[in-house]
């Protein structure tokens, strides 16, 4: 029993072993054939995925995209966390000595540009002194701000003019927008200024409108006009000029604006703004010999820019009238030249009505219904018109038509109007047994038919 169980299971063994030796067998000797069939099927298969999903791109550059994008993205890495890192580290050695030239330059730039605004500033109050020089007719002289004084109670600077340029104690220094104030010492380069702000200066003012006087006296920036009385008409925002009676300024200097004004207990409470900055100015004008000027009436110019000039007019120098475009243009112009004709006044009370019928003619032609008037013969008047006549009729004008349906219609006629014949528009046979002779008539009046006269033979 055990032998024969041994038996089969070397059989077995030995049949499994034969079966393996010969798919090895043929797997040594078709294998080249094998991976090719197999290729051929892979690459079928993927032809047709590409065919569906509709891609344009060549399968082998995808696999070599897909295969070569890990790699680049590691060498990338590693390049830019070393050399990458080594190159900026070697860039950068400079950037703080850079940053450091850059500072200085633009601190350069900034001094210049303060400097070119300074000197454009002087240059432009220089060119408002000149004018202001030029214009006024006191003797004055430029001079330039140097220095402030050290006494802390005293509002003064110093001026870069002195005895030499025949500076003296006493005299007035302004500027073209206002005053600023006196020369306290003078000195053979140099003179002291007292400014107007000083609480120990006064100064006579008087108003521009009302010609009231008053003294002025600041107290730094709040200043002050005394001695006016309650009963007297100060405006906010009329202008204070000096007044001449310190005998330090000439009369007719501007010194500011009232920016408020109330009764007080005995004078009135007038606060002043000064028109210049006395604390801020660096050139002011020392005067020399003073001459007194008459308060202007209106107020002084400020120091603005130039308007332009008004644009030039057209080349013929007349405005174009606009042409007629439409058709009520041409129709209001139709009715205008019939009213003109007509003597019309449209609006006019008791004017005579036009007839807008009525065709244009030129001047100096008779109308149609006068003429066709004048040529009727004798033989076909009615017995009406063979009637004597006591005076000559007036020959009938262009508006005898018109009166007449005035008159129809009951309209006032115009005064030293003359009642005329009533002739229609155009000739029409009248016949003799016509009620009216060709009268037309009034609105609502009854017509009667007209027969016609039997027909008559030729004379024998």
């Amino acid at each position: 029993m055990a032998v024969g169980q041994y038996n089969n299971a070397s059989h077995r063994e030995s049949s499994r072993f034969e079966e393996r030796r010969v798919v090895e067998a043929i797997l040594s000797r078709y294998r080249n054939l094998l991976v090719l069939a197999i290729v051929v099927v892979a690459q079928l298969v993927l032809l047709a995925w590409q065919v569906k999903t509709n891609q344009n791109v060549r399968l082998i550059r995808v696999w070599a995209v897909t295969a070569v994008t890990p790699m680049a993205g590691v060498i990338e890495a590693v390049r830019r966390n070393t050399i990458g890192f080594l190159e900026d580290y070697f860039i950068l050695l400079d950037v703080r000595e850079q940053n450091r030239k850059l500072r200085t330059e633009n601190g350069q730039l900034k001094l210049e540009n303060v400097y070119y605004r300074n000197q454009l500033q002087t240059a432009d109050r220089a060119k408002a002194l000149s004018a202001f020089q030029a214009q006024t007719p006191s003797k004055t002289v430029a001079a330039r701000v140097i220095g402030n004084t050290t006494a802390s109670s005293a509002q003064a600077v110093f001026i870069d003019r002195g005895s030499t340029s025949g500076i003296e104690t006493g005299m007035a220094v302004v500027t073209p927008d206002g005053i600023v104030g006196k020369v306290v010492a003078e000195y053979p380069l140099a003179s002291q200024i007292l400014l107007v702000t000083d609480p120990t200066f006064a100064v006579g003012v008087e108003s521009q409108k009302g010609h009231i006087h008053g003294t002025l006296q600041c107290n730094g920036a709040n200043c002050l006009v005394d001695f006016v009385q309650n009963e007297e008409k100060v405006a906010s925002g009329e202008w204070f000029y000096t007044s001449g009676e310190d005998r330090i300024f000439p009369k007719g200097f501007p010194v500011g604006t009232v920016s408020s004004v109330k009764p007080g207990q005995f004078m009135k409470e007038i606060h002043l703004a000064l028109s210049g900055s006395p604390n801020a100015t660096d050139e002011v004008l020392v005067i020399l010999h003073g001459v007194h000027q008459q308060i202007p009436t209106t107020p002084p110019q400020q120091h603005m820019a130039k308007p332009l000039p008004p644009p030039p007019d057209d080349a013929n120098g007349t405005a174009e009238t606009p042409k007629l475009s439409t058709e009520a243009d041409s129709i209001k112009q139709k009715y205008i030249a019939i009213g003109e004709e007509e003597n019309h006044t449209f609006g006019g009370v008791g004017s005579n009505i036009p007839n807008f019928n009525l065709t244009q003619h030129p001047a100096g032609q008779a109308s149609a219904p006068a003429a066709t008037q004048a040529q009727k013969p004798a033989s076909s008047a009615t017995p009406a018109e063979k009637a004597p006549v006591k005076a000559a009729a007036p020959k009938p004008s262009g508006n005898a038509s018109n009166q007449a349906f005035a008159d129809a219609l009951g309209a006032r006629q115009s005064p030293g109007s003359q009642p005329a014949h009533p002739q229609p528009p155009k000739p029409k046979a009248v016949s003799p047994a016509s009620p009216n002779n060709g009268t037309p008539l009034p609105l609502g009046a009854p017509r009667k038919k007209v027969t016609a006269p039997p027909a008559s033979g030729p004379p024998q």
